[in-house]
């Protein structure tokens, strides 16, 4: 790795991929840092700006040239999607050249409905980029592993040299490359600039080519900044953003919803749904969460000292941040992310799951002095557990904003965000 590139989660993903498949697609918001982790692993490159370069490229392709594919392999595809067509003709060279480690595309978006033939299936791997996590910007010592709590490693007796203030910083930062490292006061820039530039941007309907209002785009990133770590229905949603004279329907909502989804901004939190012994009806509804929480902060103009002074705004944001570094951590695991709550108002804030069946339950709390409310909650829920049809959780958590991590008298762990890792 070239000096001064910090590494990334998914960098043995890539090393694994470029020696399997023909070629990766790295997709993920902008400014996760896609290209530059691309750039440590290809040899040649081609970045995609300018609508005279776009145009041409198109036409090139219609035409059958492609020497735009021609250069050292891997060669990069910077933001493929800005010619869809590329796709298909990265496929079709992959079949042609019957060599592994092509190329490797990157992309910010996804290309409009019916613009690929081909999904790509047994030629183009997959990988999602998501903001620097507090281990991947040098903020957590990555004493704790993920990994190792799965496979029950559970004596654990560390301390993290996060504090709640460096917290607040990291939070409202965002895992965004360019601002880490970054003087506080300039740190949630980054952030800001991104939301203004979701904003201002044309997010086109797929079909009918439809520009979204930036007004009515605004709102929605500030609703959902509002009811961030929360089940909030999409009709509470709408009669925010309505509530400024605005007239938006249910299915225009979903559009926009559907927008932001798809440049990577919006990454909800599902519901889970194991087997239980409780007869309470368990809650379906996704919780809602950007893909970094620093966005929210950012759309809500929401300071760092303000956090300090708000612990109650500040244990959802931070509950928020939590979700983003496990989603990280998570991801060399094959694992997934959710939630699991009960039309009683019962819930845990994260489950953890791997293939094979294996699941770690998390309850998040900002303040050590909590961790005995979500230890009995996490206990209820591994009683509740149907060992008929499903596994013990590997590992019960209570993840923390403290600085110190240990195990409880009743096998719960107290783990500081400060020392996790995957």
């Amino acid at each position: 790795m070239s000096e001064g590139y910090k590494r990334r989660t998914v960098d043995p993903y890539i090393d694994e991929y470029i020696e399997s498949m023909g070629a990766l697609l790295i997709e993920g918001p902008k400014w996760c840092g896609k290209t530059r982790t691309a750039e440590e692993f290809v040899n040649s490159a081609l970045y995609i700006k300018g609508k005279n370069q776009i145009a041409s490229l198109k036409l090139a392709i219609a035409n059958d040239i492609m020497d735009s594919l021609d250069g050292d392999t891997p060669r990069l595809i910077d933001e493929w999607q800005k010619v869809p067509e590329i796709w298909d003709a990265v496929r079709f060279e992959v079949d042609h050249r019957r060599k592994r480690g092509q190329f490797i595309l990157t992309g910010s978006s996804t290309p409009p409905k019916g613009s690929v033939a081909h999904s790509g299936a047994g030629r183009i791997a997959r990988i999602t980029m998501r903001p620097m996590s507090l281990f991947e910007s040098e903020e957590s010592n990555g004493k704790i592993s993920l990994n190792d709590l799965f496979n029950g490693k559970h004596e654990i007796g560390y301390s993290s040299q996060l504090k709640v203030d460096g917290l607040a910083r990291a939070l409202t930062r965002g895992g965004w490359p360019e601002s880490i490292g970054d003087h506080p006061d300039r740190a949630s820039r980054i952030a800001q600039q991104y939301v203004k530039a979701i904003v201002n941007s044309d997010l086109s309907d797929d079909e009918n080519d439809v520009k979204r209002n930036p007004i009515y785009v605004r709102r929605l990133i500030e609703s959902i900044s509002r009811n961030i770590s929360t089940a909030a229905s999409k009709e509470t949603i709408r009669k925010e953003i309505n509530s400024a004279d605005g007239t938006m329907s249910d299915v225009t909502l979903t559009s926009y919803i559907r927008a932001l989804e798809k440049v990577f901004m919006i990454e909800n939190l599902p519901a889970w749904n194991p087997h239980m012994r409780s007869r309470s009806r368990l809650v379906k509804t996704p919780k809602w969460h950007f893909v970094d929480p620093s966005i929210a902060t950012a759309a809500l103009r929401v300071s760092y000292d303000a956090l300090l002074n708000d612990y109650d705004a500040f244990g959802l944001f931070f509950e928020s941040l939590c979700i983003r570094d496990l989603r990280v951590y998570s991801q060399p695991l094959d694992g997934s992310v959710s939630y699991i709550g009960d039309n009683n108002g019962k819930e845990i804030d994260i489950i953890v799951e791997l293939p094979g069946g294996k699941w770690g339950a998390i309850e998040v709390k900002l303040g050590d002095n909590r961790a005995d409310e979500g230890a009995k909650n996490l206990l209820r829920l591994r009683d509740n557990v149907d060992e008929e049809y499903m596994k013990q959780p590997s590992f019960l958590m209570v993840l923390t904003g403290g600085q110190l991590a240990y195990k409880r008298p009743d096998g719960v762990l107290v783990v500081p965000i400060g020392c996790l890792r995957d």
